[in-house]
């Protein structure tokens, strides 16, 4: 817990620093617009996302179940693919200053894995039950 409260803290400083000293992009320039574009769509169907996975048990209720809706009808690890939208639009917006565009590639790094993971688990949980389309991490490609 304290590495992620430092990690946090650290990148926090870097990222506010570079958006503030370094970087200069337009409020209102094509880039701008469609990363933030691509950031609140992440950030909705992460929160979509986030929403089904918390509500896929009634209470007292122990078995595992398979998630759909939203994102989750495409791959596995809808809110994996949500958040690395996010940090993609948010690299995007930034003029892909070079903090933004390393946290949007550690990222999805870090969580890429994890997606590719829970995707195996679920093939190998559910079998035949799981949708045979569904990917792991990218519509329709992985």
């Amino acid at each position: 817990m304290l590495m992620a409260l430092a990690f946090c803290a650290v990148n926090g400083y870097i990222q506010c620093t570079s958006l503030t000293k370094f970087v200069a992009v337009s409020a209102w320039s094509p880039t701008t617009c469609l990363g933030l574009f691509l950031f609140f769509a992440g950030f909705c169907m992460n929160l979509h996302a986030d929403h089904i996975l918390r509500n896929l048990r009634q209470p007292g209720e122990k078995e595992y179940k398979i998630p759909h809706g939203g994102l989750f009808e495409y791959v596995s690890g809808a809110n994996f693919t949500a958040e690395i939208l996010e940090w993609c639009g948010f690299a995007v917006a930034s003029g892909f200053a070079l903090p933004t565009v390393t946290f949007a590639f550690c990222t999805a790094c870090n969580i890429g894995p994890r997606a590719i993971s829970h995707h195996r688990w679920y093939l190998e949980k559910f079998g035949e039950d799981y949708p045979k389309t569904r990917m792991a991490l990218i519509p329709f490609l992985y």
